[in-house]
């Protein structure tokens, strides 16, 4: 019986990615003082770089390490002291080093110890790390050998196995000579299971099972475009959605090992299709996907599943109203979060702030004449429920805590900052750690709160992003919503493109609350990629603006607080 590629699900050539015969490695071996990065130092390098089985340059120096090498190294190597007495040092020898790998993927037997000691150098003679593609031949040839046939995945038997050409012996280049037809008897073995390119090579180095490689076929025909892609289960139910800038490169990954999570792997033995939908840009990938997630709520996907929730703070809607931790929105209200906890936290703070209660019950506009609890006995509470004080003078509460939502006015943070300072000043440092948490999580909740207040409040915006090639992304937003999406890439003009963007654009009417029916999720994402740099406003129909007083003004007070820094002596 003949095996056809088709039967092992392999993909022709051009959906594979970089084919290996066309692929740049650099094969590299260390010979250094011991096993410690940083603390050790390299005493020789060697390096092959090869392409399609050709050898197209070699790179091999001693390193003065500036430090003697022990005994022990010297009989193992036969680098001595003498050796490198004349040798340049590290620092010298790194930039030619860097750039003769430059591009290429970095080939090491046992590749942690190699690269933990190129790492250590850059970091410490001031070069960056190029963060090359890695590949490891100790854990190639785990992957690819049975134990019966390589007890030992040590470079010299591997030599031995694969003949190699050169035995290694302790010398850098040597065992980089060796390491590469190593390599390549290793890269051997793995056509007859379909993996032809780097991209396949990484994703088969993780264990996985005939079944799930056999449905990498399900990648085939989807294109290699932004946008999202739905696994389908046997009854046509969506089970899972994710975005991609290459949907049928990621896709390909969930069946060649890459993806370890369990319940992923499960989700990929039920799924028998996978759809996708193109994308003009990453932010109409992950809008896409926060709706379909919405509307599917694959039992496989996390996050997301329901935009509409969250909770929100609000004012009771009484004589004396207090704040109360809710699940819809309305006009005036603070949030979304994440958590009920989180709410309740943002609540206490602005109670303690404002002066406002916390207890629960009904008191009537006048006349009241209950007992006042524990909070009015320590003075945290002027006891509106015994009549000690009156509509109007509790009034001044809950404006305080609207016009801090609004962006009128910052009392609230600047009471909260005072009672640190004079926390700090009685040495009650835990209490006041626990209280400066709580102010720092209450700034960055309103503030986020009129970030996306403001957004929402916009009947529409049109902008603009560089696609990286001389083009532009561009999308039209409408109260906080993506209403349209697309490009022109190099040599169209942009104008007529904006133009039609606009006029296809989704209508969205505004609803209630404060992001007027926006979903919160999705406003979120969409001023993100409003705020990264270089995004550029084509046009806005009204000002875009945050209010006067917002909570902006107290980002770097919050910034110091998580990093530990803040003094509690004027905090604002």
């Amino acid at each position: 019986m003949t095996t056809t590629a088709e039967d092992l699900g392999q993909l022709s050539f051009d959906e594979l990615g970089t084919p290996l015969r066309e692929t740049t490695f650099v094969v590299v071996d260390l010979e250094t003082t011991g096993g410690r990065p940083g603390e050790d130092a390299i005493t020789e390098i060697g390096a092959v770089k090869v392409r399609g089985g050709v050898v197209l340059g070699e790179f091999a120096t001693l390193v003065n390490p500036r430090r003697g090498i022990p005994p022990e190294i010297v009989r193992l190597t036969g680098i001595t002291e003498a050796m490198v007495y004349e040798a340049p040092p590290i620092d010298e020898v790194l930039p030619a080093f860097l750039e003769f790998a430059a591009g290429a993927v970095l080939v090491a037997h046992n590749a942690p110890f190699d690269t933990g000691f190129l790492k250590a150098a850059c970091t410490q003679h001031g070069y960056a790390w190029p963060k090359p593609a890695v590949l490891c031949t100790v854990r190639l040839a785990r992957r690819v050998l049975s134990r019966e046939e390589a007890p030992s995945c040590r470079l010299s038997a591997l030599a031995e196995l694969f003949s190699t050409e050169t035995t290694p012996n302790h010398r850098a280049l040597d065992d980089a000579r060796a390491t590469v037809d190593v390599l390549h008897g290793l890269l051997e073995r793995l056509g007859p299971v379909g993996v032809q390119s780097l991209e396949e090579l990484f994703d088969y180095l993780p264990d996985v099972t005939p079944a799930q490689r056999r449905k990498r076929s399900l990648a085939a025909h989807l294109p290699s475009e932004p946008g999202v892609y739905l696994f389908r289960g046997p009854s046509e139910e969506v089970l899972y959605v994710g975005t991609a800038s290459d949907l049928r490169r990621r896709v390909r990954q969930y069946f060649t090992g890459s993806e370890s999570r369990g319940r992923i792997r499960e989700m990929v033995a039920l799924a028998i299709r996978v759809d996708s939908v193109v994308c003009a840009h990453s932010l109409e990938a992950e809008v896409r996907e926060l709706r379909l997630l919405t509307a599917h709520k694959p039992q496989y996907n996390r996050r997301s599943r329901n935009q509409q929730g969250g909770w929100w703070v609000v004012l009771t809607d009484e004589a004396f109203p207090r704040l109360s931790v809710v699940r819809r929105p309305r006009d005036g209200a603070l949030g979304p979060f994440r958590s009920r906890q989180g709410a309740e936290t943002a609540a206490t703070a602005l109670s303690d702030a404002t002066g406002l209660r916390t207890c629960s019950q009904r008191i009537p506009s006048t006349g009241a004449k209950g007992t006042p609890c524990a909070l009015a006995e320590l003075g945290r509470c002027r006891a509106p429920c015994a009549g000690r004080q009156d509509v109007e003078d509790y009034g001044h509460s809950p404006t305080a805590v609207r016009d801090l939502i609004a962006g009128r006015a910052l009392t609230p943070f600047d009471k909260l900052a005072a009672q640190l300072e004079e926390l700090a000043l009685a040495e009650r440092f835990e209490e006041a750690a626990v209280r400066r948490d709580r102010l720092a999580d209450l700034v960055r909740a309103v503030d986020r709160s009129q970030r996306l207040a403001a957004l929402a409040a916009l009947p529409e915006l049109v902008a603009a992003r560089p696609d990286g090639s001389g083009g532009w992304e561009f999308s039209v937003v409408r109260h906080g919503r993506l209403a349209s999406a697309g490009v022109a890439r190099r040599g169209v003009r942009p104008m007529p493109v904006v133009d039609a963007l606009v006029a296809a654009a989704e209508t969205v009417l505004p609803g209630e609350g404060p992001l007027l029916g926006a979903p919160a999720e999705e406003t979120g994402v969409v001023l993100r990629w409003l705020n990264r740099p270089g995004t550029r406003l084509v046009y806005c129909d009204t000002p875009w603006s945050e209010p006067a007083k917002s909570a902006a003004g107290w980002r770097a007070w919050v910034d110091r607080a998580v990093a530990g820094r803040a003094t509690y002596a004027g905090l604002n």
